[in-house]
């Protein structure tokens, strides 16, 4: 009888686990969309003042509020030299964000495709440093990258047998190195 009532405990216990766990999926995301549309907001604001067309769209991935920005020419002067003012835009709605809701939010800005564009680029060096360093056996330095764009060369190396990645040197000259195992 002992037994019984054991796995039925554990029956519960799983299912309220289980229970708990999509409540907190339910609640993460939520807190995700009300995160992207108070952002929303803000830039809608933003695009107005400076007299800019755009459409906002705003979406859920993993953990994370997506924001973009599409559809008016001007939008290229929002994303600056290498995404400096995007980088500096997205700050600027992260603050936004944290002062409605208090808590610290990691939404990503995107911009005319830029950071989709962006993400394209680094994978692809990713994937070409690596397959010449297992060709060469030879150690490869790239250029000072954000935390960002250094994710997606160390995943684009991860994925080429054979080599490994690691981050050298302090921010804002921090850089991947590409090696051979």
């Amino acid at each position: 009888m002992t037994d019984t009532t054991d796995t039925a405990a554990e029956n519960v216990d799983q299912a309220t686990e289980a229970f708990e766990a999509d409540e907190k999926l339910d609640d993460l995301e939520e807190r995700l969309v009300a995160e992207g549309e108070i952002a929303g907001d803000y830039l809608e604001e933003l695009l107005d003042l400076l007299d800019f067309d755009g459409d906002i769209d705003l979406d859920v991935e993993g953990n994370r509020a997506i924001v973009s920005i599409d559809g008016g020419n001007d939008l290229e002067k929002l994303v600056g030299r290498k995404g400096e003012v995007l980088d500096a835009l997205q700050e600027l709605t992260r603050l936004a964000v944290h002062q409605k809701t208090g808590e610290r939010s990691r939404l990503m800005l995107d911009v005319a495709g830029w950071r989709k564009r962006r993400r394209d680029e680094l994978a692809a060096l990713g994937d070409k440093v690596a397959r010449r360093v297992l060709e060469s056996g030879e150690r490869e330095q790239l250029a000072p990258m954000t935390p960002f764009e250094r994710k997606i060369v160390h995943d684009a190396v991860a994925a080429v047998q054979g080599v490994h990645s690691e981050s050298e040197g302090v921010e804002p000259s921090r850089r991947v190195v590409v090696l051979a195992d």
